[in-house]
């Protein structure tokens, strides 16, 4: 292995490499019969019958009873691949503290909620093929922008309380820091949070999720326990930094051009492939599963490492801004480093694992960049 940084791991490190690479095999291989499901619902004909199943009555009840039928289905056919991946393969790695019962709990819930966003996303995308006809990615790209938004605003109220328990922060030491921290970016919050993220598993996580009045600020139970104050405080530091530099805003206006791309780009291949397209919204109905399978293709061919690589910049950013803006900058390096060892996040991946799958700047990368701050400040 490439010389580590002294603050990781190297066991863990190397425990680390093999964990992402089963991972990633796992998510190529549910990429690859999530496609055979596709696929076969659709060449089977089965797509078509379920679309014209209510021929005559409402389109609208024809639509529900398909994609609650399509989603349950899919979700049944690829569960044996989702349980040894989420379930299995956690305990295997000493991750996940779920019960069977209470992870197949939390996939019915998953179950219920995308079928109630999928429902309004893909309706409203149906009834905007249906008024626009030619023009109707061009809608659909502004539409999804708007939806973006008031996704990003009800996650913290609506979403994440069904899946977790948030209850306020208790520690006032600890909340007086991070007010402090978000006072010191112009930030306010509606409150700050513990998640009870050791329901499920031992990794760790924290966030800013919200937009204005939502806006909080969550910490995972387990990352309370594991990180000082000052450690939180340069994680949350980071979340400013996002706040700062106006990465979410700045993600939904690129978020917006990429879907555009990918809505026109859509529109030519299922012309050329399927004229029958957008002649009705039954028909369209019954081309969802090529209509799904070409999206995600030409979101990732063509606009996936880019986003990736853009995500990294933004959060290189966003970790500057927390170097500068905290009194003890080795905390920074310190949770980073225990957040690899304790996640398994391989700090030194390959640089094309890099490209294609990390959002973020490996951690070895940003203890290298951190160790270059800290070098800067003592020339000066």
């Amino acid at each position: 292995m490439t010389k580590i940084h002294f603050l990781l791991d190297k066991e863990k490190q190397v425990q680390a490499r093999r964990y992402e690479k089963e991972k990633q095999i796992l998510g190529l291989a549910g990429t690859l019969v999530s496609l055979i499901v596709l696929l076969a619902f659709y060449y089977s004909g089965a797509s078509g019958r379920l679309a014209d199943l209510f021929t005559g009555r409402p389109v609208i009840l024809g639509f529900l009873v398909y994609i609650t039928v399509v989603l349950s289905v899919f979700t049944l056919l690829t569960l044996p691949l989702t349980f040894y991946s989420g379930y299995i393969h956690e305990h295997k790695w000493k991750f996940s503290n779920q019960t069977v019962k209470s992870w197949l709990g939390e996939k019915a819930k998953s179950l219920a909620v995308s079928l109630v966003i999928l429902s309004i996303l893909l309706g409203l995308l149906l009834w905007i093929m249906a008024c626009f006809g030619q023009t109707w990615w061009l809608m659909a790209g502004l539409g999804m922008a708007l939806v973006s938004v008031i996704l990003a605003t009800l996650l913290p109220i609506v979403i994440l309380p069904i899946f977790n328990k948030y209850t306020p922060i208790q520690d006032k030491e600890l909340t007086a820091a991070l007010d402090k921290i978000l006072s010191q970016g112009g930030l306010r919050s509606s409150g700050f949070f513990k998640e009870d993220m050791s329901r499920q598993t031992k990794k760790e996580n924290a966030f800013l999720a919200g937009l204005g009045k939502t806006r909080r600020v969550v910490l995972g139970d387990n990352l309370m326990k594991n990180m000082t104050v000052p450690e939180i405080e340069s994680v949350i530091a980071h979340e400013v930094g996002h706040f700062r530099h106006r990465h979410i805003w700045k993600n939904i206006m690129i978020g917006t051009l990429e879907q555009l791309a990918v809505f026109f780009v859509i529109n030519t291949v299922m012309k050329s492939l399927f004229p029958q397209f957008l002649s009705s919204t039954r028909l369209n109905l019954s081309l969802l599963p090529m209509f799904v399978i070409f999206t995600g293709a030409i979101s990732s061919v063509l606009f996936e490492p880019f986003s990736h690589a853009l995500s990294r910049h933004f959060e290189k950013q966003a970790d500057q801004y927390a170097l500068e803006n905290i009194k003890d900058k080795n905390a920074f390096m310190t949770a980073l480093a225990g957040l690899a060892d304790r996640n398994l996040s391989n700090a030194y991946p390959e640089w094309w694992v890099k490209l294609l799958y990390y959002s973020h700047p490996p951690i070895g990368e940003r203890l290298e960049m951190a160790d270059s701050f800290n070098e800067g400040r003592l020339m000066k």
